[in-house]
């Protein structure tokens, strides 16, 4: 694709599960911001901050819109990134009548560890679900009164939580809340979120070819279960001898419950871009990721050495090489221009502790892949014997 015309033809970069590669309308939005009205947003009345309140608002309402979220009932706060997200809310959440927390044994160490602290310093207990190798769980395996905390997409072989809408129902029906981590899902499978309504969506800008920033998505009616236990500037209409007046009181305000501080104004601003840019994507690019992801499956699937994870295409899969240890490998394939990421991808308990994988090696595509991209890659790992 033409915005990604940086790109050198010897650079194939295969690591946009880490994070994505920027298109060429994202960065001119981001470098607009710095050289054109770099500006503290939510607190100056001169015109460039108030050109920096009116792009951040916006937004606000691309993320809702592009997760077919209505306005009236959740609102967006701005973070560091999904870690950062998951931890401020699990280390504020008031229990009330929450017995359990509850995750799934396929998650990346951001809620598997979160959860770990929050259920050590709530002293409640913490209970890990199968996932099926579909990525879907049984509703009826998570206990009533609980926080769940979910991906609705791995980060090793992409397998989405196919039945998202049916477990949301479940939990709510049972007096519990839903947290997802939608990380791995928004730059190419957004549409398992859309209209589904869970309490909270933590995700990453920078794995949807945004800049790196960090979105936590809640309904207005779950965050009166937060305590403010981290705060500063910005969240404060008023601030006496021993108490404050906190600015998300005003439902209008309520995203700076989760926002202290100056935040990454053009960063947002350059999200807002990256969303009207995936929105206009034309059939063509989503069809070459397509073909391009089916390609090198097959490819993968079918050679004899190559144990490949995943049980269907997906931009994202992990595989490793009998006999061979996949860093060397990563590192040879390196030699050739080829960036892709070895290890655990920090989802360590599933596929070092559960499946027993040895280090794996990880290929992830996006809109910035090229035919050429894979013709290289195929041909670099045909050597392997």
């Amino acid at each position: 694709m033409s915005d990604f015309a940086y790109l050198k033809t010897q650079d194939i970069y295969l690591d946009a599960a880490c994070q994505s590669l920027r298109p060429r309308p994202v960065i001119e939005a981001l470098n607009d911001y710095y050289v054109n009205f770099n500006s503290c947003g939510e607190r100056v009345k001169y015109p460039w901050g108030i050109t920096t309140d009116q792009k951040v608002s916006a937004t606000r309402t691309k993320v809702l819109k592009f997760l077919g979220l209505k306005p009236r009932h959740y609102f967006v706060s701005f973070t560091l990134n999904t870690t950062y997200g998951l931890n401020l809310l699990l280390q504020q959440f008031n229990l009330g009548t929450i017995k359990t927390v509850v995750t799934s044994d396929i998650e990346h160490n951001s809620p598997f560890l979160s959860t770990i602290t929050f259920a050590q310093k709530q002293q409640i207990t913490r209970q890990i679900i199968t996932r099926n190798p579909d990525g879907s769980v049984d509703p009826n395996n998570i206990p009533p009164h609980s926080l769940v905390v979910l991906n609705c997409a791995a980060n090793f072989d992409g397998r989405k939580l196919q039945n998202l809408s049916a477990v949301i129902k479940k939990v709510h029906q049972t007096g519990g809340y839903i947290i997802i981590d939608a990380a791995q899902a928004m730059a190419h499978t957004v549409e398992i979120l859309r209209k589904t309504e869970p309490d909270a969506i933590c995700f990453s800008a920078h794995k949807m070819y945004a800049p790196s920033l960090g979105v936590i998505v809640m309904r207005k009616d779950f965050a009166k279960h937060f305590s403010t236990d981290f705060i500063g500037g910005g969240m404060v209409d008023d601030v006496n001898f021993d108490t404050y007046l906190l600015s998300a009181e005003n439902p209008d305000h309520l995203h700076t419950k989760f926002e202290p501080g100056l935040q990454a104004w053009g960063e947002i601003i350059a999200l807002g871009t990256a969303i009207d840019w995936l929105d206009s994507l034309p059939k063509s690019a989503k069809q070459n990721l397509q073909k391009y992801t089916e390609t090198l499956y097959d490819f993968l699937s079918q050679h004899p050495k190559i144990h490949l994870i995943n049980t269907e295409p997906n931009p994202t899969m992990s595989f490793y090489v009998e006999g061979l240890d996949s860093h060397l490998l990563g590192a040879a394939l390196a030699d050739q221009g080829i960036m892709a990421r070895t290890g655990y991808f920090c989802a360590h308990y599933y596929l070092d502790h559960v499946m027993h994988y040895p280090p794996l090696i990880r290929f992830s595509l996006g809109y910035h892949t090229r035919a050429s991209d894979i013709d290289q890659l195929i041909s670099a790992l045909s050597q392997l014997k």
